[in-house]
Parts: C-alpha cells; sequence; structure tokens
C-alpha cells in the first residue's frame, strides 16, 4: 500500500537528505545566563568552551536580549520577561544554524534556567531534547537578593520591588520581581495576589485555573529535566525553588514536588516527564553558582554527549518514514 506522507514530513526529508548527519555529532548547546551577568562574559564562554572541549563539534550559543554585553546585563534586571521570552524565541526560531538542527540541548544558570523552561513551554523552536538548569528558581523567591554596603543603585532597585512588588509597572519592567511568590502561602489574599498579577512565573508554571496545555506537552517532549540545587545557596531562597518545592521559610517545612498539586495534576508536564524517568534532581556542593569544572564535564558528558543527545534520533526516524 502507498502512503502518503504530510507536506511538512516531505519539507524535513528534503532538507535533512539536502545536508548529511553525522550520527556523532553533538546537538548544539543554547547557554543563558543568571542575573547581572552578560552573554559575552569570559566565565561563560570558559563554560562554552568546556562543552565544546568535553564534545567535539559543540556549536554553543549564548543567548542575549542585546548584542551590546552591557544592555546584555541591564536587560537581567531590567525588562518584561515575556516579551524577553518570545524575542528569544524568535532569535532562535530564525538563526541560520539554530533553525536547520532537529533539536539542542539547554543549560541556564540562576534565573536563566527558568527562563529556559519559558522558552521550551512557549514556543521549543528549535525543541530542546534535554534541559540542565543549576541554582534556578522554578517556584520564585521569597526574598530579593541583599546588596552589598556601599551598592547604592542596587539598594534603590531592592526598595522599589520591596515597596511594589505586584504593581503593573514593577510586573512589567523589574525582573525578579516576575519570579517573584510568597512561599509560605498557597491560599489566601497573598497567593491570591500572585495569582493575579504575576507577569511570568504563575503562567509558566499553569497555577492559574485556566491551563495551558502547550506548556505541559512542550516540557513532557524532554528527554531529560535535570535540576542542580546548591548546598550552601543563600541567594536563591529558598534554595529548593530549584526543584519545584514548596517551602514555607518561617517554619522551614519543605513540601517535596512531588507531594505538590501541580505535581499531581501534571500542570506543566513534570509527572508525565518523571514516569518515563526524564526528571532529575541533582546536588552540587558549595554556594550560589560556585560550580567547578569537574561538576560541568560530568554534566556535559552525562546529558549533552552525542551517545545520549544527538542528531542521531532523526536519522533513525527518517529511516522509519522511508521504509513506510
Amino acid at each position: 500500500m502507498l502512503h502518503l506522507l504530510p507536506l511538512s514530513t516531505l519539507l524535513l526529508l528534503r532538507g535533512i537528505l539536502a545536508s548529511p548527519i553525522s550520527q556523532d555529532e553533538p546537538l548544539p548547546l543554547l547557554i543563558w545566563h543568571g542575573l547581572g551577568d552578560n552573554y559575552a562574559a569570559d566565565g561563560l564562554r570558559s563554560v562554552g568552551d568546556l562543552a565544546e572541549e568535553t564534545n567535539p563539534g559543540t556549536y554553543v550559543y549564548y543567548i542575549r536580549l542585546d548584542e551590546d554585553p552591557g544592555s546584555d546585563r541591564t536587560a537581567t534586571w531590567f525588562g518584561n520577561v515575556t516579551e524577553q521570552i518570545a524575542r528569544v524565541c524568535d532569535d532562535l526560531a530564525s538563526h541560520p544554524i539554530l533553525s536547520t538542527a532537529p533539536a539542542v540541548n539547554a543549560l541556564g544558570f540562576s534565573q536563566g534556567g527558568q527562563f529556559l523552561r519559558g522558552y521550551v513551554e512557549r514556543c521549543n523552536n528549535p525543541p530542546v531534547r534535554n534541559l540542565v538548569t543549576f541554582g534556578s528558581q522554578h517556584n520564585g523567591i521569597s526574598k530579593y537578593q541583599v546588596c552589598d554596603a556601599t551598592d547604592w543603585l542596587c539598594k534603590a532597585y531592592i526598595g522599589i520591588l520591596k515597596a511594589n512588588t505586584w504593581g503593573a509597572w514593577v510586573q512589567s519592567h523589574l525582573v525578579p520581581a516576575q519570579y517573584f511568590r510568597a512561599t509560605n502561602e498557597t491560599t489566601g489574599e497573598a497567593a491570591e495576589e500572585y495569582l493575579k498579577h504575576s507577569n511570568f512565573l504563575a503562567d509558566i508554571n499553569n497555577e492559574r485555573e485556566e491551563k495551558n496545555a502547550t506548556y505541559k506537552e512542550n516540557l513532557a517532549s524532554l528527554d531529560k529535566f535535570a535540576m542542580y540545587v546548591f548546598e550552601d545557596d543563600t541567594t536563591v531562597i529558598p534554595k529548593e525553588s530549584g526543584w519545584f518545592a514548596q517551602t514555607n521559610i518561617t517554619s522551614g517545612d519543605v513540601t517535596p514536588l512531588k507531594e505538590r498539586t501541580i505535581y499531581k495534576e501534571d500542570w506543566i508536564g513534570l509527572k508525565k516527564l518523571d514516569e518515563k524517568g526524564g526528571l532529575d534532581f541533582k546536588t552540587t556542593k558549595g554556594g550560589h553558582m560556585q560550580l567547578d569544572d569537574e561538576v560541568l564535564v560530568d554534566v556535559f558528558k552525562t546529558y549533552f554527549s552525542p551517545a545520549k543527545a544527538s542528531w542521531s534520533g532523526v536519522v533513525d526516524e527518517v529511516q522509519e518514514l522511508i521504509e513506510l
């Protein structure tokens, strides 16, 4: 019997057959930096160099919101996160290399981790195969960072955040406010304020009554989602946010992800991902973003090596289609 393939499949076949893919070639790697950093920083570039050294041939793309490093750093503090992720979605979908890849891997540091998750849930084009986050605030923060004693600009900024977290201007202009969450509360006035006014986190965690099915579908499509928490993290409060845990910062009681409604009712696909073995909870020593090469190399080998996540999967799929 003759099987007619859909147009989208035929276009995929044409693109792949025109450019033969090595089964040993690693997928491209997206890296999104954290608060106060920029895409051109030496430390971030050294991470990319290590990724290429570990898995030769890795194409590394450093996500940025401006080509000027200074402006990119400013965007980690000031901007509308929803608009920022939409821009990244457009940039990646039109990138001459990334847009031709069957999939990519992704590495997010601190707030860059939940922003990459936002990318996966909201657009995921090109699709992410494996996502790894370090010290990210997946369940939000309950306290803003402490400024240095002489950093008056930081103190003024944090003062505005604390004074009017749920104000419309703050929620659309000051980045950390958009993943703030009163983690002591799951019901009551504080929780209602969060659900009503949160520009980013309440939406990306599908916490409102109307759920976005695409978010769940996209996140569950990952092969692996590994979440690293720093054992001595005092910057992200509570640190268990990196595992989607609910923490009462007054009592110190922690409700693990699997005991929460977001998991039990599978609002964003974490349960489905977990049931297929795709959800990893990891810890690493040190304070926030204190990473050594040994940990990173292990991540690159475990989650980003060609044997774990290569272009070969699409080759197998194409072969199956041809044999139909």
